[in-house]
């Protein structure tokens, strides 16, 4: 393979030769025979199907008929039996049987650049905060409508590049998110005023913000169902990307920051400090939009994303969707049995499939009427389920607003520990720095205590949420740096299990027909919570520059509470 790619190349199956085997020829392992679209009590079936002819030397093999019974079953469970859908299973075994490989783990590492970069940003901005009331004039509280701004454009990048991956399929969209990021985050670093730098941060959010719903929704299409649970791994990338803009800031802002008190800056007055003084944010942004650029280099250039196959399918393009699972399988060193014959025997000619092709405006009319009552109601359709799905927005709205109110403006609180006497630069951005670094094992921990006997997603995220709130609270005791030090690192390290949790947790609760709509309004409250946060810290702020950390805290221990009342664990039991 060279090392430049073609990222716009259109595949065939003749590029990858030696990887198909007839569907009578292949041989799969035992364990790799999932039912991952039935419903529980639906697994008795299996005994129903020929699929193991010869089951004695441990392998299966596949004919036309009980792959088309699978297929059967797993439309009977969910309630959708067109074409598409059943074509799209026939990719989902073909996928499982390929399984996990080189292909995959590098998608990985690329999505997850997706993650650490949506966190990176949104500490990058905390991280300025200071900086630009030195060299622009907005009062302390005034500035962090910076926060809000890029919030409004974090809202608008997850809702257009959402739709829009369905209508211009996923490979665009992925490479196309980093790229205005890291167009707009090295822009940033030659603002000349602070609606400049506050509109830019806008724009650089619509980019940065189709991440995690465009990453998210491509990486679960290459996965085989077995490693599905491999979708919770990537918030693992969220606490670093924390980390390297902490780290980043700490070489830059102590550095080339000019030394001008906060308390003499006004937004009336003169700067309090000229640009040539002040360097050391603009430093900071020019880095961190180098290391995005890097990042959608690596995506666009030195890996060859293959389209999502069920989106050239529901395009139309049924062998190009049959090319892109030859290429995984190229790529894993694996075989695969999936061919347009075996596709059109289970759904129907190529030509099923094009009726249903839908025009770009039903596209985006589809997309919308996942909030539709439609959608909606099935999630209220039993009284747990109800209760369920209540309590876990609410979870997302109230964390959604707690963790931006004290950790996007950490680093104002921790400059202004001590009000006569604030804390040297060099001491703030430090122990932001270390705080970062504790942070990390966190996501870590939580992949592992999830699936502990007696402990669970229910019990790990109400303790975790619980500790964060507390811990947030006790901040505010002592205004000396080593003790906020000390329970910063704390909140941060029981923040990131929380957080672990919380994305494993949610798409499990909701039934499969209804995960998307489920998790998808989960995070739209999200992003709105988030978007409210700077102005409830500029109003609550003024009154006491410490409300804003008690809005948080009790945040924090109203999702506990909800969290306490979850009628549902998943722990060791299939998703419907």
């Amino acid at each position: 393979m060279p090392f430049i790619v073609n990222p716009f190349k259109k595949q065939d199956v003749s590029d990858f030769t030696g990887v198909y085997t007839p569907l009578a020829d292949f041989r799969r392992p035992s364990s790799t025979n999932d039912h991952g679209d039935t419903k529980p009590g639906e697994l008795a079936d299996e005994k129903k199907l020929d699929v193991s002819p010869n089951p004695s030397n441990g392998f299966s093999a596949y004919t036309i008929d009980a792959l088309r019974a699978e297929i059967d079953l797993g439309s009977a469970a969910s309630g959708h039996d067109t074409a598409y859908d059943r074509k799209s299973k026939v990719i989902n075994k073909a996928i499982t049987d390929i399984g996990m490989g080189r292909y995959q783990w590098s998608l990985f590492a690329l999505c997850g650049f997706g993650w650490l970069a949506d966190n990176m940003w949104l500490q990058g901005v905390a991280l300025t905060l200071p900086s630009l009331t030195k060299e622009f004039g907005p009062s302390e509280n005034q500035v962090r409508y910076t926060t809000c701004a890029l919030f409004i454009g974090l809202c608008l990048g997850a809702s257009f590049w959402g739709i829009a991956s369905d209508v211009i399929g996923r490979r665009l969209a992925f490479n196309m998110t980093l790229f205005l990021a890291a167009v707009f985050g090295l822009g940033v670093g030659g603002g000349s005023s602070w609606i400049g730098v506050c509109g830019l941060y806008a724009a650089l959010g619509v980019g940065v913000g189709g991440n995690l719903p465009v990453d998210g929704a491509l990486f679960l299409e290459f996965l085989p169902f077995a490693s599905s649970g491999l979708l919770t791994g990537l918030s693992v990338w969220w606490p670093i990307g924390q980390l390297i803009a902490s780290l980043v800031a700490w070489g830059f802002l102590p550095n080339y920051e000019c030394a001008t008190g906060l308390e003499s800056c006004n937004i009336s007055a003169p700067p309090c400090c000229t640009r040539s003084q002040n360097q050391g944010w603009r430093y900071l942004n020019l880095t961190l939009g180098a290391m995005t650029f890097v990042m959608f280099t690596c995506r666009f250039f030195l890996f060859h994303l293959y389209e999502s196959p069920k989106f050239l399918l529901s395009q139309g393009r049924q062998p190009e969707a049959v090319a892109a699972v030859h290429g995984i399988a190229y790529k894993n060193r694996k075989q695969t049995w999936l061919s347009e014959d075996v596709l059109n025997a289970i759904g129907g000619t190529a030509a099923a499939v094009e009726k249903e092709h839908l025009s770009t405006g039903e596209i985006v009319k589809r997309n919308l009427g996942k909030f539709s009552t439609e959608r909606i109601g099935p999630l209220f359709a039993t009284k747990k389920l109800g209760l369920m799905t209540c309590l876990i927005w609410f979870c997302w709205t109230t964390i959604g607003m707690g963790y931006p109110l004290f950790n996007a403006f950490l680093p104002q609180y921790l400059s202004n520990s001590n009000s006569e006497q604030p804390t040297e630069p060099s001491i703030v951005y430090r122990n932001y720095a270390i705080t970062s670094i504790v942070g990390v094992p966190g996501a870590l921990l939580a992949y592992f205590t999830v699936n502990m006997k007696y402990i669970g997603r229910k019990g790990t995220i109400a303790s975790s949420t619980l500790i964060t709130g507390i811990l947030v609270f006790c901040f505010t005791i002592s205004s000396d740096p080593t003790f906020q030090l000390a329970f910063t690192c704390l909140e941060a390290f029981f923040q990131n299990i929380m957080y672990g949790v919380l994305y494993a947790y949610t798409p499990e609760v909701f039934p499969a027909p209804n995960r998307g709509t489920g998790t998808g309004i989960a995070s739209m409250l999200n992003r709105i919570a988030g978007l409210c946060a700077p102005i409830v810290a500029v109003n609550a702020g003024q009154s006491d520059p410490k409300a804003p950390i008690y809005a948080s805290g009790g945040l924090f221990l109203a999702a506990f509470v909800a969290m306490c009342l979850f009628p549902i664990e998943t722990k060791g039991k299939q998703s419907l």
